[in-house]
């Protein structure tokens, strides 16, 4: 059966390819070919560039074109080509330093002989672990940001229209004391804010240290060499941080904090769509009708909130697997072993969910109403949660069981505005106090929160 969105095994390249489309560039098998030819050629202009490896002499601009060109024009029939040469010798980086000796032949008269220095002192993993260093840190900078920064953008919008408008909160899903629309949402946008920042703070390792990370090959080959320097200035230079100490691999640490921190602002918007649901399930707000979309097979009348569904769905997919990663890529058996390699092929799932989720979200959100009338009407049948100002501004003026005696008025029933009232111009209150409580509403009690919404 010819591969197609159809019939393809994941939704992330079947029913949700082109949401996740966006990641292609970053961590597909394609991509990991580019880096792994980017690493490539990279230390080959890195090695040239250092006084002490005499045999490799310095590159002369053109050379460095040539070499350039490799990685800006490298095309899928590229990858293709590395991909057929790994089906000859079974070996997917090793494919990578025989696809550029093919690349380079012909030229040796133009360029010299580079080809020995291809790979040079190099393991697998002194390739793949930047590879994917690269190819993660890309994908947040360039997808996972921005499109967590958009949703956020969505929500502070939301925040700051509806900063003003009070209605019903719910602790325990009971009533509560009021609160704003706005505010609610700003609290998102401020978790929302404070987990991608430390997402995007997650630093970036990567090592080019040899077999076992000692230098062994590149000891061998040139002792008077600094190879420590020589390694950490190479991969500095790639925009990462230098991994001083590790066995083959490098440790993976970072791709487990870089997991985690995704998987916290994946809470986040999971925590947002449950509300969001519940919230459109009350009746607080309504998704608009689109004429073409049909909600129900059976039911004409259902707007169903599937955007939301949908989120929390590839959210709980998304967290699975980064919290796997998390737990099992610094894990390694003595030196190495390859279960990190079959492992770190899985990035893209995790990534490409949370992704999906994202824009579901954002695509919920934009098609809400807000049901102002509904939220003002139950705020006004719930007069009890006045109880907690009166009980508070009882206490302010020495009467030692105020709590209890609005405990017996309140608790388990539905108050009226008449029996608070009542309750209120019996109080042992001064008299302005009585007249402040007596005019206080539901939905005046609210605090600070539209200020706190419209600080976000």
């Amino acid at each position: 059966m010819d591969p197609t969105p159809l019939t393809a095994l994941s939704p992330l390249d079947g029913r949700y390819a082109s949401k996740a489309g966006p990641l292609r560039e970053y961590l597909s098998e394609y991509a990991l070919i580019r880096y792994r030819v980017l690493i490539e050629v990279r230390w080959l202009q890195h090695l040239a560039d250092e006084p002490s490896i005499s045999e490799l002499k310095p590159l002369d601009p053109p050379v460095k074109d040539v070499l350039n060109s490799l990685i800006d024009k490298f095309s899928l029939d590229d990858a293709r080509r590395v991909k057929s040469l790994e089906a000859e010798i079974k070996h997917d980086v090793k494919a990578v330093e025989y696809y550029l000796r093919e690349k380079l032949q012909g030229l040796s008269g133009t360029i010299g002989n580079i080809n020995p220095f291809i790979h040079f002192a190099c393991t697998s993993e002194d390739i793949n672990n930047l590879a994917y260093a690269l190819m993660l840190r890309d994908a947040r900078q360039r997808v996972l940001l921005p499109a967590l920064k958009s949703l956020r953008t969505d929500l502070n919008v939301l925040a700051l229209r509806f900063a003003d408008l009070p209605m019903l909160a719910r602790t325990h899903g009971q009533a509560a004391s009021p609160t704003t629309l706005g505010k609610e949402i700003a609290n998102v946008v401020a978790r929302l804010k404070r987990q991608a920042h430390t997402f995007s703070e997650v630093e970036v390792f990567g090592k080019m240290n040899g077999a076992v990370g000692n230098f062994n090959a590149h000891v061998a080959a040139y002792p008077e060499c600094d190879w420590p320097d020589i390694s950490a200035r190479f991969v500095t230079a790639l925009g990462l941080q230098y991994a001083h100490h590790s066995t083959q691999i490098e440790p993976h640490d970072w791709i487990a904090e870089y997991c985690h921190a995704l998987g916290r602002c994946n809470t986040v918007v999971l925590d947002l769509c449950r509300d969001l649901w519940a919230y459109v399930s009350l009746g607080y707000f309504r998704s608009r009708a689109v004429a073409t979309e049909v909600g129900s097979s059976t039911m004409p009348h259902k707007v169903n909130p599937i955007e939301f569904e949908n989120a929390e769905g590839n959210l709980g997919l998304a967290n699975a697997v980064l919290e796997f990663l998390a737990g099992k890529l610094p894990i390694s058996r003595w030196q190495r072993d390859l279960t990190d390699s079959t492992v770190l092929r899985n990035l893209g799932v995790g990534l490409g969910h949370s992704l999906i989720s994202f824009e579901s979200c954002q695509r919920g959100l934009n098609k809400l109403d807000a049901n102002e009338e509904l939220i003002a009407s139950e705020l006004d049948r719930a007069w009890e949660v006045l109880a907690e100002a009166v009980q508070t501004v009882m206490r302010r003026h020495g009467i030692d069981d105020a709590y209890e005696q609005l405990k017996s008025l309140t608790r388990g029933q539905r108050i009226t505005k008449e029996m608070l009232s009542k309750f209120i111009e019996a109080a042992d209150l001064p008299l302005q106090s009585r007249e402040q409580l007596l005019q206080l509403t539901p939905g005046d009690y609210t605090g600070l929160a539209a200020q706190l919404a419209k600080d976000t």
